[in-house]
């Protein structure tokens, strides 16, 4: 098993770099092709997400289809994928980012009341208790 970080992930994703995505295609494709996996930590995917709304302006609608291809991948491991399934569900309910519904889904699988906070945009989802 192979991990990469986000710096890896986003120029394969985005492709804007030609020397890093070539870098980064051949680390994927050439995993993907000896069927090794590669792990995508719950950090990683937070931060993946930053950088695509932040510095290239996806759209929620294409950050939703880039995480949902990359669980759907066999190339891909993820820490607790189902987790990381149920917060792409909440992400795409709520008004939330995706790193607080991943925040609320983690904390329940350890068996955690909902977490509290002060985010009222997190008030609908079951996972998070607003003071």
């Amino acid at each position: 098993m192979k991990a990469i970080d986000t710096n890896v992930l986003v120029p394969y994703l985005v492709q804007d770099d030609p020397v890093q995505g070539k870098k980064a295609a051949a680390v994927i494709e050439g995993a993907a092709s000896e069927r090794d996996q590669i792990l995508l930590g719950n950090i990683v995917l937070c931060e993946t997400v930053w950088v695509l709304e932040s510095a290239y302006g996806y759209a929620k609608a294409e950050i939703e289809s880039v995480l949902a291809a990359l669980l759907q991948s066999d190339t891909f491991l993820f820490e607790m994928k189902d987790n990381v399934w149920a917060a792409l569900g909440d992400y795409r309910s709520s008004k939330a980012d995706f790193a607080d519904c991943l925040i609320g889904r983690v904390h329940r699988a350890f068996g955690s009341e909902p977490t509290q906070t002060f985010d009222t945009s997190l008030r609908k989802l079951p996972t998070f208790r607003v003071l």
